[in-house]
């Protein structure tokens, strides 16, 4: 994926990775980034095109694929952690999870697939998380979630190989953003992040697993459930 002189959408871009997605995409040479919000009077990034997005709300991503006709790099950033354990959370509460971190990211990625299908093919990265491959004590809504996500990843690339996206998985541990302020976690920037993640997508690939507790995380899928420790 070229980053320079694309046209990117990117999701929750009102603060945290959102924000620094848009930031360094216009940084790169995008052409247009779309920094999509609720409410778009909440976007703050100098040279970005605000536009109105729930991810949760049909309505609203038909609204949002009308508008931006000229996407060939989607970036799926939104996402919430509601730190609700799976056994005695709340069931609503659980399923906010899921429906923002799932749902959302497929009924965004089904309403833009044929948008970069027509022009080009482009790239899809989605913001997954270490969260993945592990349950978090007192979130384990959040890892359900994430990883669904990430496997809903994986089914992006199998159904959208035939038109020749790009569909990247980006993996990380913490980020020191507003979401993880409670955490007390070795955190890397939103800025290594986010630069870590481009630099992958410009490199062709396909998976990014930004720090060493991701990279822990993922190596343990081979042995026992004991093996990571958190």
């Amino acid at each position: 994926m070229r980053i320079e002189n694309s046209t990117a959408l990117v999701t929750g871009a009102n603060r945290g990775l959102g924000r620094e997605f848009t930031r360094q995409l216009l940084a790169r040479g995008a052409r247009r980034v779309y920094a999509t919000a609720r409410d778009p009077r909440s976007i703050d990034v100098d040279g970005a095109v605000p536009l109105k997005l729930d991810i949760t709300d049909a309505a609203s991503v038909d609204a949002a694929v009308r508008a931006a006709p000229d996407v060939d790099l989607l970036v799926n950033n939104a996402g919430i952690a509601t730190l609700q354990p799976v056994l005695t959370g709340e069931l609503d509460t659980i399923r906010r999870d899921v429906e923002t971190n799932v749902f959302g990211a497929l009924q965004v990625t089904r309403g833009f697939a044929p948008t970069l299908g027509r022009n080009g093919g482009g790239a899809i990265v989605t913001v997954l998380s270490a969260a993945s491959w592990y349950a978090v004590p007192g979130n384990a809504a959040y890892s359900v979630s994430k990883a669904a996500a990430w496997n809903l990843n994986n089914a992006f690339r199998v159904e959208l190989a035939e038109q020749h996206t790009q569909v990247l998985g980006a993996h990380v541990g913490l980020v020191d953003t507003d979401m993880s302020a409670g955490w007390d976690f070795p955190k890397i920037s939103a800025e290594e992040f986010v630069t870590t993640v481009l630099d992958g997508l410009a490199a062709g690939e396909i998976e990014v697993v930004a720090d060493d507790f991701a990279r822990r995380a993922k190596a343990s899928l081979s042995g026992p459930p004991t093996t990571l420790s958190l």
